[in-house]
Parts: C-alpha cells; structure tokens; sequence
C-alpha cells in the first residue's frame, strides 16, 4: 500500500528523528504509531470498543479529564463491601449480580484510564506516570 502525506513536516521530521534513534525504517515507525493511536478493540467489552477508538480523536483536556477520573466513591465502597463479604460467606444472587456490576464499572474506568495515558503520552511525549 502507497500512502501520501501532505500536512506538517513537523510529525515526519520527528517520525524520522525517532527511527534514526531507534535504527528502525521510518516506515516502521510509523506502523507502530498509526497500531497505538488506532488500538484494536477486539479484546474490550463490545459497549467501549467505539469509544476506545474514539478517544484518539478527544482534546488533551478531555483525555486528561478521563485519565484523572475515578469511580465514585459510594461504588468503591460497596464493591470493597462485596468483596469482604465474598471472602467469608457465599454471595446472595442479588448481592452477586450487584458486584458483577460494580466490576463492569471499574473495568470500564481502568480502561479509558489506561486508553486516555497512552494517548497523551504520544501526544506529548509524557503522561500521567511523568505526573508522578
């Protein structure tokens, strides 16, 4: 596949800055940015994979709006509750069914996390465990 560029010398200048770094064919450079900024989803739940594409599309403030995020505190609590409760008896089917849910949830969070980390570290070369 023959691709063109027309845009900013800027991105290809570092692109070949990199792969002169690396000792890599610019070409491969390239290949390894376009597979991180374009993930495959195939392994995320079918309800995020859109929006994990999505996300490399989003301003630096929303990715770092994402990345700071949290599950809300009643919810860490309850499924804190949950799992101590799991850890001594058997869980009701309620009870079960609520830290299924609960896990979904945390799931999802680390996930655009994760994603939002990885696209602001390309972005600009640090992320959040540069923060730190």
């Amino acid at each position: 596949m023959l691709i063109s560029y027309e845009g900013d010398d800027a991105v290809l200048e570092r692109a070949d800055q990199a792969a002169h770094v690396l000792q890599y064919p610019v070409e491969d450079v390239l290949i390894a940015i376009l597979s991180t900024a374009l993930p495959e989803v195939e392994d995320a739940p079918l309800d995020m994979q859109g929006e994990l594409v999505r996300m490399t599309w989003l301003s630096d403030q929303e990715l770092w709006k994402i990345a700071r995020s949290e599950v809300v505190r009643e919810q860490d609590e309850q499924l804190n509750d949950l799992s101590q409760l799991q850890s001594q008896r058997s869980l009701t089917e309620s009870e079960q069914h609520a830290i299924e849910a609960l896990r979904r949830v945390y799931d999802q969070v680390t996930l655009r996390k994760a994603r939002a980390d990885v696209l602001l570290s390309l972005r600009g070369g640090s992320g959040l465990l540069a923060q730190v």
